[in-house]
């Protein structure tokens, strides 16, 4: 396999996956505003939707969309439990997680890191990115993040928070979000992953 990524994006999530499953797997990453990958291929001819993550399979078919390449991720390496059974309720509940941190989180940041966003639009985006923050605390209230197994929706989960050390908020606003981040920012598999991107040392 092959994860087409862009460094610090949500591929990122994509990525700690793959070292999370522990199999072979190559990685290119994508200049999205040029449309070229590191090799020098159009990269919409990979991709014609044009962001990332992006996965070619072992037979060449390409996957895309986050969300859907994590789940095929989890589903075909049952052993690593990234994901709960099919059909349980804790399944249901992960998906829940991962389906709001692609529509509601993920979403709230666009005009933060869009080219041309007015500083009215950028606060705008912000305070709507704190409201999906005080959802995500809420949710950790029972302490279940910190006990229940890393899923693909941590991984995801991860990514976007951790965006916000880069978009001027405060995470330490949401102490439960942010003790969440800080753990998983530590696992191995995560470190992995950002080395190769080159965000961290």
């Amino acid at each position: 396999m092959k994860l087409f990524y862009k460094p610090g994006a949500c591929s990122l999530a994509s990525h700690i996956v793959l070292h999370e499953i522990g199999g072979p797997f190559d990685i290119e990453p994508v200049d999205t505003l040029a449309g070229r990958t590191a090799s020098g291929n159009d990269y919409h001819q990979i991709n014609p939707k044009g962001y990332v993550p992006a996965l070619q399979l072992d037979d060449g078919q390409i996957l895309t969309e986050g969300p859907a390449i994590l789940q095929y991720l989890a589903d075909g390496a049952p052993n690593a439990t990234l994901a709960p059974n099919i059909g349980s309720v804790a399944r249901a509940r992960m998906l829940e997680q991962l389906t709001f941190v692609s529509s509601e989180l993920h979403k709230a940041f666009g005009p933060l890191f869009q080219d041309g966003s007015t500083e009215a639009e950028k606060s705008a985006a912000r305070e709507a990115v704190a409201k999906k923050f005080d959802h995500v605390e809420a949710s950790f209230a029972d302490g279940r993040a910190a006990e229940e197994p890393f899923t693909i929706a941590d991984a995801y989960l991860f990514v976007v928070a951790n965006w916000a050390n880069f978009t001027g908020i405060d995470l330490t606003k949401w102490p439960r979000l942010f003790a969440f981040v800080s753990r998983i920012a530590e696992r191995p598999t995560t470190l992995a992953a950002m080395r190769a991107e080159g965000l961290t040392q």
